[in-house]
């Protein structure tokens, strides 16, 4: 029987018949659709399942299409409930051969055109069964309009080089002529491997159809491999998304009678209109997931000693200059950075997590009271999932404390990574915390990851993959007694910046390292795109003026960050007081504004920003009050921003930050909607405030 839902514009209609597979006939703004042809219809199952020994139903190529048993999985009934979140729907299926049931659950939420999406398969059969790739969403006919009226939005992400979107046209990816060819083993394939969930792509997608001015988004919400690939089904683009499979990720699983597999979620929405439309819903829904917690509420201001700083070489007697200037300054957390654990050769050697006693004569627990004397949160780094390999831990305790390979521990760049699924490492681990917090007072942890597991464990595990995904199932769960037992914590989660920025780890972390990027002129781009991929209030930037910074290069750096969350860094104490003031002023600028960022929304006049682009603009609006960000690096003087929200209205656009500024000059031209803001020199950047 068909069942149409609507949920605060997203439809999505299925096809439920009593033992046959159901289908998934459309999700879209509306409920108008081409239904499938009757020789194609099988392609519109709402889940792809591949187990060993079984065949495939056509000619599909290697992606995960045809498979079985989900051709043979019918429907058997469905639920429909709500819950806190909103209206959740529950289709149960079966497969008569083996007896393989399924469940796939679709959360909606309300306020939101979205649907959070996950499979469950429950082995009710007698037999073992091997599964080599799961679905966690399938959406054929996705678009069928003409391929050139189609675009990709694809999220490049790279060390230094985050956030660095592409739009492309399918057909310029091998699609031509889809409706005459009806079935291709061409794909369109984006995926992460290894346990850097962001190392080359965010764990996200877009669809924009230029012809029905709409735009289909995904999510992948795990914080390990990940894939999301587009093919041609009755000739027309299908959307498939998936965790780690065999065939990308080395992930299989073997289901004993009786025992469950539950697929990474994604979430999946459609709205009209464009990027702006889809990320501003996007934002929403990642606050709605998100754990309540005071640090995105307040949005505290952080100095960390890493960056254009010490980078890795903290002393006392380094440290407390900083620590004085960071305090006159304003700041509230101090966090000492890398390096803080041991003596010398720091790299190999975490693990132990004790404190240098040659670093810091008298003991850390001095220096960190004086940062609470100074009116600050000291804060800590650390890379709990490491241990060097002359870290003298590592030679006394048992292998099964570590991710393993053929019998032997896995390394990357001079370093085991420790396996979460262990209970012993749980309790070091989480000792390490109780410790810090104890002994020394720590509010603030800066979680780094600079090494990567690759195919994973085979340690204890069917597969590589499947070891991986239990070790990061298992590190979720560590956070979240952590944040059960504290939850006024905070802890940055920092990849090498940005290498594993996913809302698996985002829903629970408040804050997140973007990028390690040491050269403002650079990070323009990574700061503008920065909600994009998670909240503002969430979005971490390096403030980092030099000691010879001149007047225009202190604010470029302040208005990086200006939007986001300050992560203030530099050798404050050799600023000269010129520049001191312009930082000052920032501090007062950010004080009056941060409330309203955790509301705001994000948006985007020059579309997504691209490094090498020659200008930029960010803007974040709430009810009352809208901000632009814009940078001119080498472009025009006069930077044009079309404004079509405000077309028409009488508006007051003046500088906010810095406010006494007699070299920027702007216009607003109410009919055509256009707001031109004029930055006389390269490489000068400023926040206009906008009033209606």
């Amino acid at each position: 029987m068909p069942i149409t839902i609507s949920h605060y514009g997203l439809t999505l209609v299925f096809d439920l018949q009593k033992e046959k597979p159901p289908l998934l006939l459309h999700l879209g703004t509306g409920d108008v659709y081409t239904p499938p042809s009757a020789e194609w219809e099988r392609l519109y199952g709402i889940q792809e399942i591949q187990a060993t020994g079984e065949s495939r139903l056509e000619h599909f190529g290697v992606g995960l299409c045809g498979t079985l048993p989900a051709g043979r999985m019918v429907y058997t009934g469905h639920q429909e409930m709500k819950n806190e979140f909103g209206p959740l729907l529950e289709i149960r299926t079966v497969d008569p051969v083996t007896h393989l049931t399924g469940c796939m659950r679709y959360q909606f939420f309300d306020g939101l055109p979205v649907v959070r999406c996950e499979n469950i398969l429950t082995n009710t059969g007698d037999a073992d069964m091997t599964l080599e790739g799961v679905s966690t969403f399938v959406q054929a006919g996705i678009a069928d309009e003409k391929e050139e009226d189609l675009r990709l939005l694809i999220p490049h992400n790279s060390w230094q080089e985050e956030l660095q979107w592409r739009e492309v046209p399918v057909d310029t990816l091998g699609y031509r002529n889809l409706s005459e060819i009806g079935m291709s083993c061409k794909r369109i394939q984006i995926r992460s491997l290894g346990s850097w969930s962001s190392g080359e792509y965010l764990p996200l997608g877009c669809l924009k159809n230029v012809s029905s001015n709409t735009i289909e988004f995904w999510q992948i919400e795990h914080n390990g491999p990940w894939n999301w690939e587009i093919q041609e089904r009755d000739g027309r683009l299908s959307l498939l998304v998936n965790g780690p499979d065999e065939l990308n990720h080395g992930w299989w699983k073997t289901l004993k009678s009786g025992e469950s597999f539950t697929t990474v979620p994604a979430c999946i929405g459609c709205v009209e209109g464009g990027i702006d439309e889809a990320f501003s819903v996007l934002t929403k829904y990642r606050r709605t997931i998100r754990r309540p917690n005071k640090d995105n509420e307040k949005l505290p201001i952080i100095f960390n000693d890493y960056m254009n700083c010490l980078f890795g070489d903290p002393t006392t007697e380094k440290e407390l200059p900083i620590i004085d200037a960071a305090a006159a300054l304003g700041c509230e957390y101090f966090v000492i950075d890398a390096g803080w654990y041991t003596d010398e050769n720091w790299w190999y050697k975490v693990g132990e997590w004790e404190p240098s006693e040659a670093r810091f004569p008298g003991g850390l627990k001095k220096l960190t009271n004086y940062i609470h004397a100074k009116g600050m949160i000291p804060g800590l780094w650390l890379e709990i999932e490491a241990m060097g390999n002359q870290c003298p831990l590592s030679g006394t305790v048992d292998d099964s404390w570590f991710l393993q390979r053929h019998g032997k521990r896995s390394m990357d760049r001079s370093r085991y990574h420790l396996d979460f699924r262990n209970p012993e490492v749980r309790a070091y681990t989480r000792g390490v915390i109780d410790r810090l917090i104890r002994d020394f007072g720590i509010g603030y942890f800066k979680i780094d990851y600079n090494i990567n597991a690759f195919r994973g464990t085979d340690y204890h595990a069917d597969s590589a993959g499947d070891g991986l995904l239990s070790h990061n199932r298992a590190y979720l769960a560590w956070l979240d007694d952590i944040f059960h037992t504290y939850p006024d914590l905070v802890i940055e989660n920092c990849g090498s910046g940005g290498m594993r920025m996913d809302h698996a780890m985002l829903q629970r972390y408040s804050i997140q390292s973007t990028s390690d990027q040491t050269d403002y002129r650079k990070y323009a781009s990574i700061a503008a795109n920065a909600p994009s991929a998670l909240t503002p209030e969430q979005a971490a930037v390096w403030c980092y003026p030099l000691a010879d910074s001149d007047e225009e290069q202190v604010i470029f750096n302040c208005v990086n960050a200006g939007l986001l969350r300050i992560h203030q860094s530099g050798h404050l104490g050799l600023l000269p007081e010129e520049n001191l003031v312009i930082l000052r002023e920032f501090y007062t600028f950010y004080r009056k504004t941060r409330a309203e960022l955790p509301k705001a929304l994000p948006f985007w006049p020059l579309g997504l920003a691209r490094d090498g682009d020659g200008q930029m603009a960010l803007g974040l609006c709430t009810k009352d009050r809208t901000w632009l960000a814009v940078w001119r690096l080498t472009g025009e003087e006069e930077v044009v921003l079309p404004l079509p929200r405000f077309a028409g209205t009488d508006i007051r656009a003046s500088v906010g930050f810095p406010k006494k500024d007699s070299s920027c000059r702007i216009t607003w031209d109410r009919e055509s909607g256009l707001l031109k803001v004029k930055l006389p020199k390269p490489y000068m950047a400023r926040i206009i405030e906008i009033r209606i």
